[in-house]
């Protein structure tokens, strides 16, 4: 985050402590709600994915009872 500079004014200390806590805390805000969406969309890759751990059921056909018991 780039730092914030006073333009124009003479801002008190306490006005200046009021506006960089409401900046700090959107941007709290902000990097919650990106990490919420990130949890929410699932594993970041197959490998931390555990559902592949589950065993697939079989696909239909012909010979779906041989390979019904294969490991998955």
């Amino acid at each position: 985050m780039p730092p914030i500079q006073v333009l124009h004014g003479q801002p008190t200390p306490e006005e200046l402590a009021t506006v960089l806590a409401v900046v700090q805390t959107r941007a709290a805000a902000a990097q919650a709600a990106l990490d919420a969406a990130r949890r929410a969309s699932g594993p970041a890759s197959a490998w931390n994915d555990r559902a592949r751990l589950m065993r697939r059921m079989p696909r239909h056909g012909g010979h779906a009872w041989r390979t019904s018991g294969w490991a998955g």
